[in-house]
């Protein structure tokens, strides 16, 4: 099996620039990519993990773990992934592991339970609709279609198709990180690099209202 993880650290969360700056959203988005691959790592259900990018600096390779590969593929998110399909396909590759970068919340736990439910796609909602995990089998039978309600897409194309599917509902999996009150989840239920990071920033959350306490934060 292996994994894909889709990145994008140029211009990234764009929704989160009220609170954070260019720079810092840029490194968010690597703190929740190395948490995102350590889940992926852990499970040891991979034998390739590789994320799929068109700006990673090659200095920031040396965090990921030696079984992690960078794809370097200045094309949109849909025609990238695609073609990785086409080619995962024609080399007889049987079953791919997309997973969004921006799911801090994600556990080894929920992930092998991904892996082990039966259907030729498996999908896990984003909020608001979106796909954050798919898991393909047969990756021939099947083309992504990401942005607006991907969740309702993948679903219509999987029925074209006649393929089996799966539907795995997680409130870990279905946080991901794209609006300011997301961060709210991230200060309660992270452990990893994105967490860290974030409270390095000087956010907080205010525990008497159940909000970001930006008080502290730096300039």
């Amino acid at each position: 099996m292996r994994a894909v993880i889709p990145f994008k650290q140029e211009n990234a969360k764009s929704r989160l620039s009220g609170i954070l700056s260019k720079t810092q959203r840029q490194e968010f988005a690597l703190a929740m990519l190395y948490d995102v691959i350590a889940a992926v790592e852990k499970t040891k259900k991979f034998d390739l993990i590789e994320v799929i990018n068109s700006s990673i600096s090659c200095a920031m390779n040396t965090k990921f773990p030696s079984n992690v590969n960078i794809l370097l593929i200045e094309k949109g998110l849909n025609e990238a992934l695609n073609e990785y399909l086409i080619k995962a396909a024609s080399n007889t590759v049987q079953d791919i592991f997309i997973i969004m970068a921006d799911m801090p919340l994600v556990t080894e736990k929920q992930i092998m339970e991904l892996t082990e439910l039966p259907g030729d796609i498996v999908i896990a909602p984003g909020s608001g609709g979106g796909t954050n995990v798919l898991s393909i089998h047969n990756p021939d039978t099947f083309h992504v279609d990401y942005y607006g309600t991907s969740f309702l897409d993948h679903l219509r194309i999987a029925n074209e198709a006649d393929l089996s599917i799966a539907v795995y509902d997680s409130f870990f999996v279905s946080t991901d990180m794209d609006e300011p009150d997301d961060l709210v989840e991230l200060l309660i239920h992270g452990r990893g690099h994105a967490v860290e990071y974030l409270r390095s920033t000087g956010i907080g959350l205010d525990t008497s209202t159940g909000k970001l306490d930006l008080s502290n934060m730096k300039s």
